[in-house]
């Protein structure tokens, strides 16, 4: 065999073994996206029971004070998030979905139960679908399958929406004005003691603030001389003159205005502020920032000493129970609300991370019921999962120590942890 030839020969035997993982793997997104086609059938059969039986009991006068499409709307979601441990708005998303596939989109479900379509490409489709009117469903299906086989899903979704529009029998300007009523702001950790802050909002609001995040960030570049040069990136310099701007209102020599600063909580263990942290195989983490998660030592040091708007909690540094909580910060909610806080940290429905810094103080054993205001009838509950309490037919016993057992309409169960361990 000649040298020329030694690529030839392995390139072939490369490429073969390339194409049969290929074909199987093919095969194996053809199954996928079968199985996710009988998923959807199931879901929706889910949702039909479900509202069949809300229907049953407002007939016989056992609604909750809930409208019977909205009751079974809301159990169907937090039954299905539950068993699947998903969060309530992806289980919401998968009904929306399923019942979209099997009773507006059938030619899409067809295709996907052949494996003609990913779910991605499926999703694409539902989501530019949804408040189309029924009679364009057709046109619409018409038109994307059968470019769905040589786009991919980001493709097909940008594809959809014009087709979307051309089809919608509303105004852009009424749209526009019924999504604005949806702006939000989200905050999502990330690894390594960061996190992904993100707003949803007008596109000439987003665009407008983030031209102004951009131009501060580009004139702090500084020249060239070596004494003046800011050696930050454009994209760290934008992320720092946002930061400034939410938490101060100013942004150091830009004249701005200076705002409020926010309030929370990091819990810091005795030893970790003594620059002692606990030893690698510890349990307890060397500081914990609400709403995110451990935070390292240097940092839980900084806030602890600097801050005056964080409040300081002194932990024990093997068990992690509350020692002091500190009352050098204006205006101190009540000592038990703060406990709850500091031991629920989020709503304590399963799946549920809303903040408990905006939830609401539930009593699991109703006070008309003689239930009594102790921490161990106390816990969090976001406004939605408040209202779903008591409206439906979702159970919850507290079982001590802070944990929670809820009961599903269904019968199943589920429990529900403290994210911090509190001595009582």
């Amino acid at each position: 065999m000649t040298t020329s030839e030694l690529p030839r020969t392995a390139t072939a035997a490369v490429d073969g073994g390339v194409s049969a993982i290929l074909d199987a793997i093919i095969a194996l997104e053809r199954l996928t996206a079968s199985l996710a086609a009988s998923r959807a059938v199931a879901i929706d059969e889910l949702r039909r029971l479900i509202l069949t039986a809300a229907e049953r009991d407002a007939q016989g006068g056992r609604s909750g004070g809930w409208d019977t499409a909205v009751t079974a709307r809301r159990v169907a979601a937090t039954e299905l998030a539950a068993a699947l441990r998903v969060s309530e708005s992806a289980a919401q998303s998968l009904l929306d979905e399923s019942a979209a596939l099997t009773t507006t989109l059938p030619g899409t479900h067809a295709a996907l139960r052949e494996g003609a379509l990913s779910y991605a490409h499926t999703v694409a489709i539902v989501d530019e679908a949804r408040n189309l009117p029924p009679s364009s469903h057709d046109e619409f299906e018409k038109t994307l399958l059968p470019e769905s086989t040589t786009r991919t899903a980001a493709g097909l979704r940008q594809r959809a929406r014009i087709v979307r529009e051309r089809l919608h029998p509303d105004s852009i300007d009424e749209r526009c004005r019924d999504a604005r009523e949806r702006r939000d702001v989200r905050l999502e950790p990330a690894r390594d003691g960061m996190a992904w802050l993100t707003a949803y909002l007008p596109a000439e609001n987003a665009i407008a603030a983030y031209r102004r995040v951009s131009e501060i960030a580009s004139s702090l570049g500084g020249s060239g001389d070596a004494e003046q040069r800011d050696d930050r990136t454009l994209a760290q310099r934008r992320a720092d003159v946002m930061t400034d701007l939410l938490h101060d209102g100013i942004v150091s020599g830009s004249g701005a205005g200076r705002g409020v600063r926010a309030q929370v909580l990091v819990t810091v263990p005795a030893l970790t502020l003594l620059d002692r942290g606990a030893a690698p195989v510890s349990p307890v983490p060397p500081a914990t920032l609400e709403g995110y998660g451990p935070i390292s030592a240097d940092v839980a040091r900084r806030l602890a000493a600097h801050a005056p708007s964080f409040t300081r909690l002194l932990t024990h540094p093997e068990t992690g129970a509350v020692l002091s909580v500190g009352r050098d910060r204006y205006a101190v909610p009540r000592d038990l609300r703060l406990w709850l806080r500091i031991r629920d940290e989020t709503c304590r429905f399963p799946g549920c991370g809303r903040s408990a810094a905006s939830a609401d103080v539930d009593h699991t054993v109703d006070w008309q019921h003689s239930g009594a205001t102790r921490h161990d009838n106390l816990a969090h509950l976001c406004e939605a999962h408040h209202r779903l309490k008591h409206q439906t037919a979702w159970l919850v016993h507290q079982a001590g120590g802070g944990v929670l057992e809820w009961t599903a309409p269904s019968g199943r169960q589920y429990r529900t942890d403290p994210a911090t361990r509190l001595a009582c």
